[in-house]
């Protein structure tokens, strides 16, 4: 029995054993199962804790078999156990799933295919083991290593992205995609993985950070690592290690960036489920694992495996990159007012990042929130004694100096593409005294990375008089005309309202991202789906827009519904406003039981509308 180029029995890649009466679970062995006869079935057990890959069984003089061993999250000795069917249906078999985008007053759930069962995504996977640049320096070390959930999982989390190797994908963060595709066009890892594998290992243009943990959450699925994918709304990047964002704004309370620090809009990675015997008792579990390319670690662009209770528990000091992570969810945020004679002045702003921290449920297409298991309740004994063993001193002494202004901004429930509508700056003086105040109310597109763009509507108001106690709403007006050629592929738009109270001389400034809907994708399915047989889709979308859509095209994919393949359909006629795109695609469904069909639409002026309709096959 042997596995990897340089089998070693030192290194647990190599066994010798013969025949015996029972099988033995606890290493390599072998028993006659079935009776006598001309045919000789043979039962072959491996170790819980043996190198995952390929090995190659030799028979004596009598030949050799090879196969590919994986992960056994069913078997009890293994480092990925979990005792739950229900959740190995979720964590392991799901080969379809929902990521959550958005903003986190609004998720937005967006469909993706894994497809870790599809033909050739297994192979795939164990390329992106040989290609890392561990097992190029040293293949007989790394081929052990594969024993460890662990090493797989930082692995992983560098090759995922190809900064430091011969990756599976290139980040890009602007709107030029020229050489690849926009992140937003992918609707699975099928097309991705494939692509890099057939493409020598060339990096698939382009991914951003749903797209990195998906195809993440694909390998280690095929694997056989239960691995869950997680948005983080509001998401800390911290460069400096200080777990604060110094952010800094202008005199019209527009964001000036003068440090590398950003707070995401969302951010994306996965959770690996493992033991953690290289800790201290107490941190199995899920494993926060990012292949997102952000800040180096041990000299490589990767981040994780760490347990999620040590970024609860504020223990910064436990493998891997637990202060980025801490970061992520708990950063403190200090906003700065950058004067035109460069003096600054430290505002009031009441930003908090890691918020509403979700997932899709166990079994169904519903939300939810772990933010409970990465954080406690704000304000908590427990939360100032994680704060306090994170060092964290900036939200231990925080102490906001309200001078009795408050600013909020609300929107309005009209909000969609396409249409005009407002949005409010809510100010509310709960002082005693009147107060004279000056309020610029701004808005820009913004990608959800937090890089701003154009300017979608403004408003100064240079006298805004309150009396003690009173409520003033100012409205804002978002045109579609101004904020239609603004937006980028993201659909957000960053509010900013700055106050500034002449008597005291305080600032104040109220931060909100919206995110503009796009319209819903109806997906009717025509005649009984049964497996092996034609199917029919029809699929419709309104155009909201008040004009017209040109180069309309509808693709669909899902995991043993189109075989591994994307069906593209064009409309060959202009959709006006309020007007249906309507096609019919057909496809053949390859195994019974519950599964999604993804859907996504493109246009000149409506680009990755994402929809999808869970479908049933019966046999």
């Amino acid at each position: 029995m042997a596995h990897g180029p340089q089998p070693s029995e030192q290194y647990g890649t190599q066994a010798s054993f013969g025949l015996t009466d029972q099988i033995n679970t606890s290493c390599w062995s072998a028993a006659i199962t079935s009776p006598p006869g001309n045919m000789v079935s043979l039962s072959i057990c491996s170790p819980p804790d043996a190198p995952i890959g390929r090995w190659r069984l030799t028979l004596g003089q009598g030949g050799s078999v090879d196969f590919v061993l994986l992960y056994n999250p069913w078997c009890t000795g293994d480092a990925v156990y979990m005792d739950s069917e229900e959740k190995l249906r979720e964590y392991i078999l799901a080969q379809d799933g929902i990521i959550y985008r958005g903003g986190w007053k609004y998720p937005i759930p967006t469909p993706w295919n894994y497809g870790q069962f599809e033909d050739g995504i297994l192979n795939a996977c164990l390329r992106i083991l040989d290609m890392n640049p561990k097992c190029l320096r040293n293949p007989g070390k790394d081929a052990s290593g594969r024993r460890n959930p662990i090493y797989v999982s930082r692995v992983l989390s560098a090759m995922v992205n190809c900064n430091d190797d011969k990756g599976v994908l290139l980040g890009r963060w602007t709107d030029d995609y020229d050489g690849g595709v926009s992140p937003l066009s992918w609707k699975g890892s099928v097309e991705i993985l494939r692509n890099w594998d057939t493409n020598a290992c060339q990096p698939v243009r382009f991914g951003q950070c749903w797209v990195f943990a998906a195809v993440a959450c694909s390998v280690s699925r095929a694997l056989g690592i239960p691995c869950r994918l997680v948005t983080n709304y509001n998401s800390a990047h911290d460069t400096n290690s200080n777990l604060v964002i110094e952010r800094y704004v202008d005199e019209n309370g527009q964001l000036v960036q003068k440090s590398r620090d950003m707070i995401w809009n969302y951010h994306c990675w996965v959770e690996n489920w493992m033991t953690r015997p290289d800790l201290k008792p107490g941190f199995d579990g899920w494993q926060v694992m990012d292949p997102t390319p952000q800040e180096k670690s041990e000299g490589v662009y990767c981040c994780g495996p760490i347990p999620l209770k040590a970024i609860k528990e504020g223990e910064l000091t436990d493998k891997y990159d637990a202060p980025f992570v801490f970061a992520e969810v708990n950063a403190d945020v200090h906003t700065f007012m950058k004067r035109k004679d460069g003096s600054t002045k430290k505002i009031i702003s009441s930003v908090h990042v890691g918020l509403k921290i979700s997932t899709k449920s166990v079994g169904s297409d519903r939300r939810e929130d772990i933010t409970h298991l990465y954080k406690y309740p704000e304000g908590s004994d427990e939360e100032r004694e994680a704060f306090t063993k994170a060092n964290h001193q900036n939200k231990l002494l925080q102490q906001q100096d309200n001078a009795g202004l408050l600013i909020v901004i609300k929107v309005s429930t009209e909000m969609r593409k396409g249409c005009d509508f407002d949005v409010f700056a809510v100010i509310t003086n709960n002082t005693p005294n009147e107060k004279k105040c000056r309020l610029v109310f701004g808005s820009r597109a913004v990608s959800y990375n937090g890089i701003l763009g154009e300017n979608c509507g403004f408003k100064d108001l240079l006298n805004v008089q309150l009396a003690p106690g009173e409520e003033k709403r100012v409205a804002l007006r978002m045109n579609y005309s101004k904020y239609a050629e603004n937006l980028t592929e993201d659909n957000l738009i960053r509010l900013a309202a700055l106050l500034l109270d002449y008597g005291t001389q305080e600032a104040y400034l109220a931060v909100r991202n919206v995110v503009l809907v796009n319209p819903e994708i109806k997906v009717r399915i025509l005649g009984e789906p049964k497996e092996n047989r034609k199917l029919a889709a029809e699929i419709t979308l309104q155009n909201p827009l008040p004009v017209p859509l040109q180069n309309c095209c509808f693709t669909v994919e899902g995991s043993n519904l189109t075989g591994g393949q994307v069906v593209t359909e064009r409309l060959n006629s202009t959709v006006e406003p309020g007007q249906d795109a309507k096609v019919k695609i057909y496809f053949t469904p390859t195994h019974s039981g519950l599964r999604k069909l993804v859907v996504d639409f493109d246009s000149n002026k409506l680009c990755h509308v994402k929809g999808y309709r869970n479908v049933i096959i019966g046999k």
